[in-house]
């Protein structure tokens, strides 16, 4: 019985492993292990087979038009233009100081740099504003026409 159940279990381990391996392997292009200086920065359809695409290859950025039957070199652009701008994080805002406790003359501010309104409670769940904003919202979003 014990030999039995080692064996269904060993095959499952088996199958699972190389379900695995065949998930990875059609994860990337087969030939390829890196993207080198070739890249898409920008794709706009424009009909069901018709597009135009802008693709870095090195330090020049190329206008191509792609259809289903060939593609056509249509100019260049400024590379940097559709270069990605950097995500700004929380941590990176300014803080104004507002308000000195003097016991250290430790410097705060008056509220949280990322708040969109100030001080008040303002867009909290707790303020009877949000509640009454939102019923008005839902009330016009359900009211027949």
């Amino acid at each position: 019985m014990y030999r039995l159940l080692l064996q269904v279990g060993f095959s499952l381990f088996i199958v699972l492993l190389m379900m695995w391996g065949l998930a990875r392997a059609m994860r990337r292009p087969f030939g390829k292990s890196h993207h080198g200086h070739l890249a898409i920065l920008n794709r706009q359809q424009l009909t069901r087979g018709a597009a135009v695409a802008v693709v870095r290859v090195a330090d020049r950025a190329l206008v191509l038009g792609v259809t289903d039957q060939q593609i056509s070199y249509l100019g260049e652009a400024e590379l940097d233009v559709f270069e990605p701008e950097p995500h700004e994080h929380r941590d990176h805002l300014v803080i104004e100081p507002t308000e000195v406790i003097r016991g250290g003359e430790t410097i705060l501010p008056g509220r949280h740099p990322a708040a969109p309104f100030g001080p008040g409670g303002h867009g909290s769940i707790l303020s009877p504003k949000t509640w009454t904003s939102t019923l008005e919202f839902l009330r016009e979003r359900t009211t027949r026409r």
